[in-house]
């Protein structure tokens, strides 16, 4: 199966892909020759496209080689679901996200994913289960272009606990929805949550930066 990768940058997209996107002409292609993030960012940010592509023969591989020119930050969360059939979501900077954080110095990526999640939610997760995907966005951290690669989690809980926003990191509420009530999430989230959602089957109408 051809890979495919894709890197968020704000509400913007950049699809790196073996084989040219079905719908093409919604796309602007970038020159895989001299594609340099920490070059590109600005302009992809002015740009008025929201979606960009690039063509490569080995999309793993020129994923690796991104990774290789940048400063990564490894982070790692959850979609956590109550025995209500409810998900739990978090506010913060203004729009609804999943519980997630940076991965600590030799910590475990499943730890450091229940972790942050207990942590900003004020629960205990009562089961890690498998995991959902990896997701990758770009964005300015002191001064410098920089790649966060956030690793998502199923997880479950059972218990009872008050939900209590960790605020000093900027969360203002956490709540949980039921399945039929996350269109409220989908018109006020960031797309690599989308993509989170798409891939557990959340997401009835795929956004359109997903439909490839």
């Amino acid at each position: 199966m051809a890979q495919k990768y894709r890197i968020y940058i704000n509400e913007k997209v950049i699809l790196l892909t073996e084989s040219e996107p079905k719908k093409a002409d919604s796309y602007e292609k970038i020159d895989a020759q001299m594609f340099d993030l920490k070059i590109i960012y600005t302009w992809i940010l002015a740009h008025h496209n929201k979606n960009f592509y690039i063509i490569c023969t080995d999309a793993k591989l020129f994923m690796k080689n991104i990774i290789a020119g940048i400063t990564l930050i490894e982070a790692a969360g959850g979609l956590v679901k109550n025995n209500k059939d409810e998900y739990l979501f978090i506010y913060r900077n203004d729009k609804w996200d999943l519980p997630k954080g940076k991965i600590e110095k030799d910590e475990k990526t499943k730890v450091a994913a229940v972790r942050e999640v207990e942590e900003e939610c004020g629960i205990k997760v009562s089961k890690l289960g498998a995991k959902i995907c990896k997701t990758y966005h770009s964005y300015i951290s002191k001064g410098e272009v920089v790649l966060k690669k956030t690793h998502w989690y199923d997880m479950s809980y059972k218990g009872k606990e008050k939900l209590t926003p960790q605020v000093e990191e900027g969360i203002t509420d956490v709540r949980w929805f039921k399945p039929n009530h996350i269109d409220a999430i989908v018109k006020n989230t960031f797309p690599s949550i989308l993509d989170v959602l798409v891939k557990e089957d959340l997401i009835k109408d795929k956004p359109a930066l997903l439909s490839e």
